[in-house]
C-alpha cells in the first residue's frame, strides 16, 4: 500500500502501567475501570465525528474524518498510514486509515469500522449531535461513528492497563462501506488477510446481541434484447422483450425460498417506450440474499441458466452480476463468539450472537478465511434514519468487552488463560 505515514508521538493523556505485563492479563474489574476512565474522551470523539458530514460520495467530508482519525491514532501511539483509494465508476472516494501497533506477543488482531454515512452534506448542521436522557443522537452516531470511537477507546483501555501481549493491533477505517466498499474492499482485504482475529465495529443490535452471521448479497442485472416493430402494421416482425421479461420475472422470483433464508427480489422492471411499438429491450434488476455461499452461488447459476433458454423465440438474454458480497457464515465466527461470551460473562454482560440479513465489511473479511465477529460497537439503533440513536450507558461496558476480547485472542493464541479467567466477576 502506498500512502501517507504518520509516526506515533507521545501523548500525555494516555496512562500506561507496564506492571500489567508482568502479572498477566487484566481482570474484568480492571477492564471495567479503565473503560469508564476513557469514557469522557469517547464522548468528545463521538460529538466531533457526528459533526462532520461524511456521506459515502462526499470524499472531502470523509477525508476530514480520516485526517482526524489519523492524527488521533498517531497521538495514541500508533504507526498510521493513510491509503488513497482508486476511483470507481468515475467517482472519487476518501482514503483508508490503517493504524498499527506492535506488541510483545504473536496474535494479529484487526479492528475495523467505516467512516462514511448515508446522509447528504448539510445533515450535520440540520441535525446536530445531542444527548437526551443518556441517549446520543445525530447522523451516523450509531452507524458507524460509535464503532470508530469504540476501537480507539478500546486501544486506550489496553494502554492504561499496560497490556501489549498481542503481536500486532491494527485499526482500519474505510470510506465507502455504505455503498458496498467498491473502492476500499481490496485495501481492507490486504490489511486483514492472515489476521488471527478480525473484529467488526458495527454497533450491537438494539437488544445487545453481537452479530455472528450476515447474509450474502448479489445484485444482478438481466437485460432482454428483442426487436422493435409497429404493433399495428407488422407486429409479427417484432420480438417482444417485455413478454420475455414477464416470463423471466416469474421464473426468477420463484427461486425465492427454495432454501431456508434465501430471498430473491425483482426490485425493478423496465421495458418499452410507447404502446404502439413492440419493445426491443427490457431490464430486470434483481437482488439475491442467502445465508450460505453455496446457496448464493447456486441461485446465481440458476438465473444464468434461465437466461440461456428464452421463452420468446428470437429473444436474447444477458445476465450481469453487478456485485456479489459473500455471506458471513457461522463457521467464521463461532470460535470468536465463544471467546466473546466468556469475556462478557466475566464482565457481567449477557448477550446472544445474532444473524441478520444486512451485509457489512465483515462479509468480505470472513471470506478471506479470517476468524471474524461483528456487532462489537456499543448498543444503538435507528440506522440510516432521522432518529438514529446510541445508548451512552452501554459504551463503557462494550468498550471493556472489545478490549477484553483483544486480550482473550492474544492470550488464547499464546496458549495462556483468557482475559480475567481467574476472576470471580
Amino acid at each position: 500500500m502506498a500512502g501517507t505515514t504518520v509516526r506515533p508521538r507521545a501523548a500525555a493523556s494516555v496512562t500506561v502501567d507496564h506492571r500489567a505485563d508482568a502479572r498477566g492479563a487484566p481482570t474484568a474489574e480492571e477492564l471495567r475501570h479503565a473503560a469508564h476512565a476513557v469514557d469522557g474522551r469517547y464522548r468528545d470523539d463521538l460529538a466531533h465525528l457526528v459533526g462532520i458530514d461524511s456521506g459515502s460520495h462526499d470524499a472531502e467530508g470523509v477525508t476530514r474524518v480520516a485526517e482526524w482519525a489519523a492524527a488521533t491514532l498517531a497521538a495514541d501511539g500508533f504507526d498510521v498510514e493513510t491509503v488513497p483509494t482508486p476511483e470507481h465508476d468515475g467517482r472519487r472516494y476518501g482514503p483508508v486509515v490503517v493504524a498499527r501497533r506492535r506488541g510483545t506477543g504473536t496474535a494479529r488482531v484487526v479492528l475495523f469500522a467505516h467512516m462514511d454515512t448515508v446522509f447528504p452534506a448539510g445533515t450535520a448542521a440540520d441535525r446536530p449531535f445531542g444527548i437526551a436522557d443518556g441517549i446520543a443522537y445525530g447522523p451516523g452516531v450509531c452507524d458507524d461513528v460509535a464503532g470508530i470511537a469504540a476501537g480507539i477507546a478500546a486501544a486506550r483501555v489496553l494502554d492504561r492497563l499496560g497490556y501489549a501481549a498481542y503481536g500486532e493491533l491494527v485499526i482500519a477505517l474505510t470510506p465507502d462501506e455504505e455503498i458496498g466498499s467498491p473502492a476500499s474492499r481490496e485495501i481492507l482485504a490486504e490489511v486483514a488477510r492472515g489476521a488471527d482475529a478480525a473484529l467488526c465495529l458495527e454497533c450491537a443490535r438494539e437488544n445487545g446481541d453481537l452479530v455472528g452471521a450476515r447474509k450474502g448479497v448479489a445484485d444482478v442485472l438481466v437485460s432482454i434484447h428483442g426487436r422493435a416493430a409497429h404493433s399495428g402494421v407488422e407486429p409479427e416482425r417484432g420480438i417482444n422483450a417485455a413478454v420475455e421479461a414477464a416470463r423471466l420475472l416469474l421464473d426468477v422470483q420463484a427461486l425465492s425460498g427454495a432454501e431456508p433464508g434465501l430471498t430473491v427480489n425483482v426490485g425493478r422492471v423496465a421495458s418499452g417506450s410507447r404502446a404502439n411499438i413492440v419493445p426491443e429491450h427490457a431490464e430486470l434488476h434483481v437482488e439475491v440474499r442467502a445465508t450460505g455461499l453455496a446457496e448464493l452461488v447456486a441461485t446465481l447459476d440458476a438465473i444464468d441458466e434461465r437466461g440461456r433458454h428464452p421463452f420468446v423465440d428470437g429473444a436474447r438474454i444477458e445476465v450481469t452480476r453487478l456485485d456479489v458480497c459473500p455471506p458471513l457464515e457461522r463457521s467464521a465466527t463461532d470460535d470468536l463468539a465463544a471467546l466473546a461470551r466468556g469475556v462478557g460473562a466475566r464482565l457481567g454482560l449477557a448477550f446472544d450472537v445474532a444473524a441478520t440479513g444486512g451485509a457489512s465489511d465483515a462479509n468480505f473479511v470472513a471470506a478471506l478465511g479470517v476468524p471474524t465477529l461483528d456487532g462489537l460497537g456499543p448498543v444503538g439503533g435507528g440506522d440510516h434514519g432521522v432518529d438514529e440513536w446510541l445508548d451512552l450507558a452501554t459504551v463503557p461496558e462494550r468498550v471493556a468487552l472489545l478490549a477484553g476480547l483483544v486480550v482473550a485472542v492474544a492470550e488464547a493464541h499464546a496458549g495462556a488463560p483468557t482475559a480475567g479467567a481467574s476472576d470471580a466477576a
